[in-house]
Formats: C-alpha cells, structure tokens, sequence
C-alpha cells in the first residue's frame, strides 16, 4: 500500500508539474517549485524526464536583474497529439488536437440518425485512420481518442450509459472503438468536455464557477468550478433538458412529458413549425420568422423565453460567476444571444443575483467538443504515464 501511495504522489506531481509548465510557459525550475512546494531536486528529476521523453524544450536563459540567470522551459506543442471527436445525432466531427488545444486538422462526416452504434464506431475508426494519413500525421505521437457525446456516460468506464439523441444504452463505447482503433479511448458527456475546453483556452479562462448551457438538438449544461468540473453521483449534473417544466407538456424522445428541452430543442421546434407548413431546417423557421410571419415568431419568442427561465434556474441553483451560451441555436443564430440576455435581466433573473454574473457566448463555439475531447484525452493519458 505504501509503495501504491508513493507511485500515484509522483504520479500526481508529474501531472502537477506539467500542467504548470502547460499553462504558463516559458517558466523557470524555481518559479514551479515555488508554485509547488515540492524541492528543487524533485522539480529537476521530473524535468529530466520529460525533457528526455521529447516533451520539453529550454529556452533562452533570462535574467530578472543581478542575480543568477535562470533557464525557461516551454512545451514541444507537438510532441503529443490526440484525436477529438464530437458524435452527435446528425453529425461526427473529429480533429487531431495538439498539447496547447490547437486542431491541427480535422474532418465533418454526415450520420443518419438510425445508424447503430457498432456502424458509427467503424465510421469512426475508418475516418480517423484516413484523416492521419492523408495529412501525414505520425501516428506515433498519437496517444489517444476522446469522445464527446450527448447524454449519461460512466467517464470512468468509457460506457454511454443512456442517450436519448443518439438512441443507444449500456454502449461500451471506450473497450469497443480500442479494439478497433487500438488506441485507449476517453468518453465524456459534451457539454462537460466542452466546459473544460472553454476554460482552459476559451470564454472561460480566469473564471472560478462556470456554468455552460447548451441550446441545440438537446439542451444541457455543465459546470466547471475552480477548474474540475462537477459531475454528481452519476456523473448526470447538468442533465437540465430533462426536467419537468409542464407534466402536461409535449412528450419528449426520452419517455417523459412536458420536459424543459421540449420547448428549445431544434427537432421540437420543427416539429411545431410543420403544423403550420412545411419548413425542412433550422434556418428556414429564423427566416419566417425575420419575414415578419407571426407563428414562426411565437415559436422562437418562446424558446427565447425559456432560454432566459433555464439561465435563471441554473444561476439560482449554482451561483456561477459565468455563463456560457453554447450549442447550435447560439452558435448559428448570434442575434439570440442579446435577445435572451435582455429577457434574462429584464424579466426573470432573481433581483439579488444581477450583476452577479456575465453572459457570453462560446469562444470555441463548433469546435469546443473537439478540442475539449483531445484535452480529456491528454489528460487521462499524464496521468497514468
């Protein structure tokens, strides 16, 4: 047990130290030590290593004033890449990920909402081994694949435990897509991978609690605080699409009537707009609506409004510092955005939480699950090493 404790402390401090280095290069030895609390010596045998595993780089030596110069470490951005993939209902999009977040290529691939789950994984599979070679990516420094997906996945097994989008339960996504990939394979709710992304390179870095609400063919949220993200006893926190808003209400893919996502989500929108006349997309209902016609405006004012009723809840209930508005609907349609914050302050944000909180949108936007799943990716793979 002793030897078992000592190998995962070192273990953590190789990751520590990494992250350090990672996030706020150049640094010096004694700059991370200071940071730390860990001795000089550890700092420099931890160093050695991954400068010799490629990892590492030093840099000019520097001088702060007379005293001694020290010398600067950075990251080899390229010593390391991962795969990131976003699997969604309608789409699969998957991009090779570098140590800073960078997609350094990537690819999108139409899905038909009926494809099993063993024909999508080959897709995968097939698609990431064509992307490495047609772009000459050595496979060598390939040290994983990490997938987001909408809805309950077990993040420590790899298994999607149920998804109402994607239509699958008990998928043991991580064990299967190894063996056809061979290569290990983190999976992880969107939303969550898409949080962490934004914190550490985009809308949501420096913020301290984080909240990312996604509006799109599902809608969702994650929550990112001091930089874990949270994930409940199941690893379902955030699962606020599928709350009850009226028990009376439209049903809704997962079995249940009258949930939140009813009222949001693109697939009910449409649904609602075909009543009237046929309307094939998304873009079609925005423009009727733009075209002055008064159906198409009811429907989006109150998908708006219910937009403004979920930031409220998820304000009330976490007390964040920062919302994200994510997902198609933001990402695609920016008009809504001042829409929805002006509902928010105007009519249902609770008085004492104003001005306690932004509102912006995703700075990654379409490819925050990418790169979050390259990250988760990197992550798992530091760990262990």
């Amino acid at each position: 047990m002793k030897k078992h404790d000592q190998d995962f402390m070192k273990r953590q401090n190789r990751l520590t130290v990494f992250e350090i280095i990672k996030n706020q290069q150049p640094i010096s030895r004694a700059s991370i030590a200071k940071q730390t609390g860990m001795s000089p010596t550890t700092i420099s045998r931890i160093v050695a290593e991954l400068t010799e595993e490629g990892y590492l780089l030093e840099t000019e030596q520097v001088s702060a004033g007379l005293g001694r110069k020290s010398t600067l470490l950075a990251m080899v951005d390229a010593a390391v890449l991962s795969v990131g993939v976003e699997l969604d209902r309608h789409q699969i999009n998957i991009g090779i990920v570098d140590l800073q977040g960078n997609v350094v290529v990537s690819g999108n691939y139409p899905r038909s909402p009926e494809e099993s789950a063993e024909v999508t994984l080959a897709r995968i599979g097939a698609e990431i081994d064509r992307l490495t070679k047609s772009n000459d990516i050595d496979c060598g420094r390939l040290i994983g694949v990490g997938i987001g997906l909408p809805g309950i996945v077990d993040n420590d097994s790899g298994v999607v435990i149920f998804s109402v989008q994607l239509g699958w339960k008990n998928v043991d996504l991580a064990k299967r897509l190894k063996e056809i990939t061979g290569y290990d394979v983190a999976v992880d709710n969107e939303l969550k991978v898409k949080a962490l992304a934004e914190h550490l390179k985009g809308a949501a870095i420096g913020s301290e609690r984080t909240a990312l609400l996604g509006f799109g063919n599902g809608v969702g949220s994650a929550l990112i605080i001091e930089g874990e993200i949270y994930r409940g006893q199941t690893n379902s926190a955030g699962e606020i699409g599928h709350t009850t808003i009226d028990p009376n209400g439209m049903m809704c893919d997962c079995g249940k009537a009258g949930c939140l996502q009813t009222y949001i989500n693109i697939s009910s929108l449409l649904s609602e707009a075909n009543k009237m006349r046929p309307v094939r997309s998304i873009e079609e209902l925005f423009e009727a609506r733009r075209a002055g016609e008064r159906w198409a405006e009811y429907l989006i004012d109150r998908a708006l409004m219910y937009m403004a009723i979920t930031i409220n809840n998820i304000v009330c209930m976490y007390n964040p510092d920062t919302v994200i508005l994510s997902g198609e609907l933001a990402d695609k349609f920016p008009e809504i955005y001042e829409e929805v914050g002006n509902l928010c302050f105007t009519r249902f944000v609770w008085e004492p939480l104003r001005g306690s909180f932004r509102i912006i949108r995703s700075e990654l936007q379409e490819q925050g699950v990418v790169i979050g799943s390259g990250l988760m990716s990197q992550n798992c793979f530091f760990a262990l090493e």
